[in-house]
């Protein structure tokens, strides 16, 4: 398991991720106070608790929509490029929309347009901020640096809602939204500085549609990461009700202002700093599956008790321990998709568990914000705790494993075929067909392998595979599949990794034959033309 035993803060050695990580506090810090203007702002221009809870499912949503595609341009192109359009996107957005709040033209669904597309922006940031932790500290510390973004945030948290609060009450929403906009050049700044490692990839990039599809695909075939997509996606959907309807609670129910709202909030963001700071601590002693079924609970109980509380002390205290099973809880998800996944597909797999993460955010504000109009917000709050005692229930059978020990660095054994005939790189389909000799005492093993070289084959693109058993010689095994283009083939070998390595290795040792498996590569034709048939051209003898 890859722990470190040192404190969170040692990542902090680092000095690019350091200076990426106190600019991020800043930009964080603006984006907490536009938060707390616009929620602030939505319960003056109306009455609607349901409108409240939206203010919440517009910044999220952008996320469930629009992050899988930002995944696959963080797999495929320059992240550092794409985070700085993501933030000048975001700058400009913030300045407009401080510009309509101090001339008074904002309505409430022209403020929900403006978060949906400030939260656009930030899908297309999370992505390639997230997939850089691999290019910035070495992998043994990607748990600290995964915390420690978190801690930041939360961190900002215990301040920013308050200062959002002041800002909002002394000088107005316009003020705190042109905060936000300043507060993005601290992250330009940091990015243009950062010269990150440029990778020299061998085949040519991915075309868009395939390369979603294959992200998708990859996390479908891989049980850690589904396991890790449904438990985030329950804890999103019950813990969203703080951030959803924190802000009714402290206005109907405490009968506080904007800056009681901003102290509430501060006690969750402090509650989230204990909890990365005694993240690693943890891991060291307890496996992941009951950290995060501990987060669970701890949430649930807290939920509940937030909707009984009438006291703003007591519902401040309350938010202590929910704060840290947030940070805990979020950070444990994030760090096991980032070491249970290839760097080739870390951004897809990233982008699809945030989609599930805050897909449960956007859920969970929409319905409790509805749940709220019917019979009240408090007892919304209490309704909320019912599925995050179903997401620590699920972990029971479907426990979420501690971080994975297997080597995703590239295998690079793949020798590319000497061919006989000419193939451009779209030349195809290929079908591929290996021979195994296995005997009749192995065919057990021989099978439970196959199953797992099946997953692996369609995970890295494979497809129609089958295994077939010669009729007349029943030791003869035929594996078969097909790719679309030679080039699929060339990079569905260039995606395998050194742990499956090991699959191959196991069948060779049951293989009786001589020589290793035979590999047939074939290209299928339709009958035409010789003439016509130009991919398929011999190869000139060299003499």
């Amino acid at each position: 398991m890859i722990v470190s035993r040192q404190s969170t803060l040692h990542v902090l050695r680092h000095s690019v991720f350091a200076s990426l990580w106190f600019a991020t506090l800043v930009s964080n810090l603006g984006g907490l106070v536009q938060g707390v203007a616009a929620a602030w702002l939505m319960t003056t221009l109306s009455d609607s608790r349901s409108l409240v809870a939206l203010v919440q499912a517009s910044t999220t949503l952008p996320v469930v929509l629009f992050s899988l595609p930002s995944g696959a341009l963080a797999d495929s192109f320059d992240r550092r490029g794409i985070m700085l359009v993501a933030l000048c996107w975001m700058l400009c957005l913030s300045v407009l929309l401080s510009v309509f709040a101090y001339f008074g033209m904002l309505t409430p669904w022209l403020l929900l347009a403006f978060t949906f597309l400030i939260g656009s922006g930030q899908a297309l940031f999370n992505p390639s901020w997230q997939s850089s932790m691999g290019d910035i500290v070495p992998k043994e510390d990607i748990p600290a640096a995964v915390t420690l973004n978190g801690m930041g945030f939360n961190m900002m948290r215990s301040v920013g809602p308050a200062i959002g609060g002041i800002v909002v009450t002394f000088a107005g929403v316009a003020t705190a939204f042109a905060l936000n906009a300043v507060s993005y050049f601290a992250i330009i700044a940091g990015l243009v500085r950062w010269h990150p490692p440029v990778v020299q990839k061998l085949l040519p990039r991915e075309a868009f549609g395939p390369s979603i599809s294959s992200g998708v695909r990859y996390v479908l075939l891989s049980p850690v990461l589904l396991r890790v997509m449904c438990r985030s996606f329950v804890f999103g959907l019950g813990a969203v009700v703080i951030l959803a309807l924190l802000p009714v609670l402290a206005r109907n129910l405490l009968g506080g202002s904007a800056l009681t709202y901003g102290i509430l909030l501060g006690c969750f963001g402090f509650g989230a700093i204990g909890g990365g700071l005694l993240s690693g601590r943890l891991r060291t002693r307890f496996e992941n599956e009951w950290i995060v079924r501990a987060a669970f609970v701890v949430m649930a109980m807290g939920v509940l008790a937030l909707g009984l509380s009438r006291n703003m002390v007591l519902s401040g205290l309350i938010l202590l321990p929910c704060g840290a099973s947030w940070v805990l809880a979020l950070s444990l998800f994030n760090v096991t998709v980032q070491l249970s996944t290839p760097r080739w597909v870390v951004g897809r797999a990233l982008a699809i568990y945030q989609m599930a993460a805050f897909g449960g955010m956007a859920a969970g504000a929409w319905l409790w914000g509805a749940i709220a109009e019917q019979v009240g917000a408090p007892l919304a709050v209490v309704f909320a705790s019912l599925p995050l005692i179903f997401g620590a229930a699920i972990g029971l059978k479907f426990p979420l494993e501690n971080f994975s020990t297997r080597d995703f660095s590239p295998l690079n054994k793949f020798i590319k075929p000497s061919l006989k005939l000419d193939l451009a790189p779209r030349s195809g389909p290929i079908m591929v067909i290996v021979d195994y000799e296995i005997g009749q005492s192995d065919v057990p093993a021989f099978l439970a392998l196959m199953v797992e070289r099946r997953r692996i084959r369609i995970r890295d693109g494979a497809r129609q595979w089958v295994l077939m058993r010669d009729l007349e010689n029943p030791e003869i095994w035929t594996e078969s599949y097909h790719v679309p283009t030679w080039v699929e083939y060339l990079r569905h070998h260039e995606r395998r990794v050194t742990s499956d390595g090991e699959v191959y290795q196991n069948l060779l040792a049951l293989h009786k034959g001589a020589k290793p498996p035979q590999v047939r590569r074939m290209i299928e034709r339709q009958t035409v033309p010789r003439d016509n048939d130009v991919s398929l051209r011999l190869i000139p003898e060299e003499h």
